[in-house]
């Protein structure tokens, strides 16, 4: 008989992401502009092994922004298929403490990581996004203001409850 943890190294793997929203204290959304594509993010990547979505947004922040901060609550989780060009996927999206000037002053990007950041309104901030983020980064917009975690299917709320 096959133990447990042996059972389990035989089942599937999904590839996880966390992101933050960071906003200043005049409502603008933080958003980064990778070297490495045309689109851009909002901070954080890839969750790496035996590592939590939440403790991987902490250890992206650092290294994106040289920021440590913890995340103040979890806007929303979203479920994205297989496609051809990808693999099945769970994309976090927390948010982050709002940001001071102290903050902002302090940002530090990696410069073969990040070109820039911009602090934007959020629905401008948002055009800058990949459609599939955008769609996320929008939704959990929506639900800033409520109590309630968002889950997501292919950016699709699943619940009738936002």
């Amino acid at each position: 008989m096959m133990d447990r943890k042996t059972f389990q190294m035989t089942l599937p793997e999904k590839r996880i992401s966390s992101g933050c929203l960071f906003f200043d204290e005049g409502g603008r959304l933080l958003v980064v502009n990778p070297t490495y594509k045309d689109t851009w993010e909002i901070p954080g990547g890839v969750v790496e092994k035996n590592e939590s979505p939440r403790a991987a947004v902490v250890r992206e922040v650092f290294e994106e922004l040289g920021l440590t901060c913890q995340p103040k609550r979890l806007l929303c989780v979203d479920f994205s298929d297989e496609t051809k060009r990808r693999t099945e996927s769970l994309h976090f999206i927390f948010l982050g403490p709002d940001l001071t000037e102290d903050m902002i002053n302090a940002i530090q990007l990696p410069k073969e990581e990040l070109s820039e950041y911009r602090l934007l309104p959020p629905q401008k901030a948002a055009k800058l996004l990949n459609k599939k983020l955008r769609r996320r980064v929008r939704r959990s917009l929506a639900v800033l203001d409520q109590k309630t975690t968002l889950y997501l299917e292919e950016q699709e709320p699943v619940f009738n409850n936002a």
